[in-house]
């Protein structure tokens, strides 16, 4: 919206600044990160008095685990809604409008209204049952459709979003895919982001401080596909327009350092679902959207991690009555190991800094 006053720099030089990324992307993460610090205590008194509070699972399910999170059963959940209301405020006065600016805000409003049902269910029931995952599905699938609706509705989105683009390759692999492709293909990255950053919020700072990683890494993608020169440079897809998410990228860092500040061991207030779901949707719309959707497996190698040591738990329980890990996700067996929460968070934010170096390195790498 404030990029707007770039249109009366006629009347005041200095307005023509505004028409900058860099200078409102720098704005949009000190916005977001000044909401929160001012919404974060009134916000988490009201959880507390509200005695929004995470449901944690008993020794009976989790054995060793239930004992050190015991202290942590007192502290509120439902955080997420800082960090909804600084990205969203501050990309609506940052960002200026377009279809991909949009289609993210659809996105990840939607996604938090799913995670706060999800806490609403876990804090009145007091269990950590919430919504059934058949419907968390069915809402991330009707999101998927909302958004290739917005996107190929729209002249200047609808080519550009049917190009598949992969890592290591300078030219586009599919020119036009069909949305038999493109719809399962989007709901893959929307649903899998979203559900394996909600598998890393499981101790104090995790999943928030490797987000970090991720924005700054899709911040500078983001800019990067907005600029024909410096995407021609680099051999990877031209997108007018799609510059714009880097100012949301810019906000998304900012909440996020403004969450950690309260979210760091030991926590004062958790994100819960409300928080996470929406984080990862919105990560891999504008990977999706920067033509950088594999190149998330990259960036957010943490979050891979996270997901896939639940899947070969699982499977290999199934299959061998046998499990890999003392529990997974895997940052629960590294703390059964006797590994200090701190210990495995500072590691894992480490290798989330490792991954996003890399995933930036597959820009030049064609």
């Amino acid at each position: 919206m404030l990029s707007y006053l770039a249109d009366y720099e006629a009347y005041f030089g200095p307005l023509r600044l505004f028409r900058y990324i860099t200078l409102r992307a720098a704005f949009a993460g000190m916005t977001a990160m000044g909401i929160g610090f001012l919404m974060g205590p009134w916000l988490f008194a009201k959880l507390r008095e509200l005695r929004a509070k995470q449901a944690f699972r008993g020794k009976d399910e989790v054995g060793d685990l239930a004992e050190l999170h015991a202290s942590k059963a007192q502290t509120p959940t439902m955080g997420g809604l800082m960090i909804c209301v600084s990205i969203v405020v501050s990309s609506v006065l940052w960002a200026r409008p377009n279809v991909y600016v949009y289609t993210a805000l659809l996105i990840y409003v939607g996604l938090t209204v799913i995670g706060f049902l999800d806490d609403y269910l876990k804090v009145t029931k007091a269990t950590s049952d919430g919504l059934a995952g058949r419907w968390k599905l069915a809402g991330q699938a009707l999101l998927t459709v909302l958004a290739l609706v917005c996107l190929l509705s729209f002249p200047e989105s609808a080519a550009k979003m049917r190009e598949l683009w992969v890592p290591f390759y300078k030219d586009v692999l599919i020119s036009e895919m069909s949305l038999f492709l493109l719809a399962p293909f989007l709901f893959l990255i929307l649903a899998g982001s979203s559900n394996a950053i909600n598998l890393t919020d499981g101790v104090d700072g995790l999943a928030i401080g490797c987000t970090v990683t991720a924005a700054l890494a899709f911040a500078i993608m983001a800019y990067v596909a907005g600029n024909v020169i410096i995407s021609d440079y680099l051999f990877i897809s031209y997108i007018p327009g799609v510059g714009e998410l880097a100012v949301m990228c810019s906000a998304l860092l900012g909440a996020s350092l403004a969450f950690l500040w309260y979210n760091s061991h030991p926590a004062e207030v958790f994100m819960g679902d409300t928080g996470s779901l929406a984080l990862g949707g919105l990560i891999g719309m504008i990977a999706f959207m920067v033509h950088q959707p594999l190149t998330l497996i990259i960036v957010g190698g943490i979050f891979v991690m996270e997901a896939g040591s639940v899947i070969l738990q699982v499977g290999s329980f199934k299959l061998r009555k046998k499990r890999i890990f003392r529990m997974s996700p895997i940052h629960h067996h590294f703390e059964l190991k006797g590994w200090h929460e701190n210990k495995v968070v500072i590691r894992f934010w480490i290798l989330s800094l490792i991954f996003a170096m890399a995933g930036l390195a597959t820009l030049k790498l064609r």
